[in-house]
């Protein structure tokens, strides 16, 4: 049973593991006659790859990615788009003394229940080193995006960071590129230096909660019940390692408003329906309004970190356990990148589905 693809008209297959040779993925579903290089995806990756500041795991990877197939003299054929990353920074010995004990918070125990082995080498597919190759897929959706809705644009920052949250007061989405935490608060970015200083020193580490907007979002995609947008973008984000929850729009504090506040009141604007806010995050009953499409996901504290924790080995002895390695004390930051190629992903399949169903054909108002 293969479980390792997303989408459905565009659609993913991710490969490799994180101390093996190479990773990669299998991008099938991809229109034809989209100029596409490697160059157009290298900045993508670029963005998400290790060793970019001290805040990150110190692992050198240069993450350059090989098209191997589906593109014919700079134009995709339509054929599967083989993407390849080498990996050229593994050190495996760095996990020997795990290879009989389960990291507490890993995959490592529930790996081994399920299969009767694992790669104890950096977490093998469970390791995030897996998001490269959704990040390279996300450059192809990206691609494809522009040429079919060329006002579409996809942007993720860091929201928070262990308890401290950002002051939207101060959202300045200029800033975002400006600091290591793609933080849109200059304070806030400033607060999270120090205090994830601390915390690494202390061998320690925190989670952290993204939001990605999509702005030019055209009104109709997705669809009820079994086909929604929503449910299809909550699976994408919580897909990704480390991610324990995701909401739309207001979310979770959803539940504490009433229904005058919740409502998102409409007008007729000189060009169609205009929302007066959007508590809704841009889709309602599971199909796109039109507005920005507002994504957040909380993400784990990295679990591998130097201050022992009890755990078993596979005898069932027990031991206290130091999980040696390069690793994120925020696994939020490089997540970024993650969620805004999720959310490419995500909207392409749909505006494919979309195409295909309804021919882009959308009701008249006005």
């Amino acid at each position: 049973m293969s479980l390792n693809t997303f989408g459905h008209l565009f659609r993913v297959t991710t490969w490799g593991e994180s101390h093996g040779p190479a990773i990669g993925c299998t991008v099938d579903g991809c229109p034809p006659g989209v100029r596409l290089s490697e160059a157009d995806i290298q900045p993508w990756l670029d963005r998400r790859k290790p060793g970019t500041s001290k805040f990150t795991t110190q692992r050198q990877e240069a993450d350059e990615v090989r098209i191997l197939s589906g593109v014919f003299e700079g134009q995709t054929t339509g054929t599967p788009i083989q993407l390849m990353i080498e990996n050229t920074d593994q050190r495996s010995k760095d996990y020997g003394d795990i290879a009989q004990s389960f990291r507490p918070g890993h995959a490592d125990i529930t790996y081994y229940q399920k299969y009767g082995l694992r790669d104890h080498r950096g977490g093998g597919r469970s390791s995030a080193r897996e998001t490269a190759s959704r990040v390279a897929a996300g450059g192809v959706a990206r691609q494809v995006l522009a040429m079919l809705v060329p006002g579409l644009k996809i942007t993720g920052y860091m929201v928070q960071m262990g308890a401290m949250e950002i002051d939207r007061s101060r959202f300045d989405a200029g800033e975002i590129e400006r600091n290591p935490f793609w933080c849109p608060d200059a304070q806030a970015a400033t607060d999270w230096a120090s205090y994830l200083d601390e915390l690494r020193l202390s061998h320690n580490s925190v989670g952290a909660v993204i939001e990605v907007v999509a702005e030019g979002v055209p009104a109709g995609l997705g669809a009820p019940l079994y086909g929604k947008l929503d449910s299809d973008l909550a699976s994408a984000m919580m897909s990704i390692n480390a991610v324990k929850g995701v909401e739309i729009g207001e979310g979770m504090a959803a539940a504490a408003l009433t229904g005058v506040e919740n409502a998102d009141e409409i007008r007729m604007g000189p060009d169609g329906p205009e929302f007066l806010s959007n508590h809704a995050g841009g889709i309602l009953g599971g199909i796109s309004t039109g507005q920005p499409v507002v994504c957040r996901f909380a993400v784990k504290p990295t679990s591998s970190i130097l201050t022992p924790r009890r755990t078993i080995t596979r005898a069932g002895d027990q031991v206290d356990l130091i999980t040696k390695g390069r690793h994120d004390p925020c696994v939020g930051i490089r997540a970024v990148p993650v969620g805004e190629a999720m959310m490419a992903c995500v909207l392409l399949d749909h505006l494919l589905l979309d195409r295909g169903q309804t021919g882009g054909a959308r009701g008249r108002i006005g």
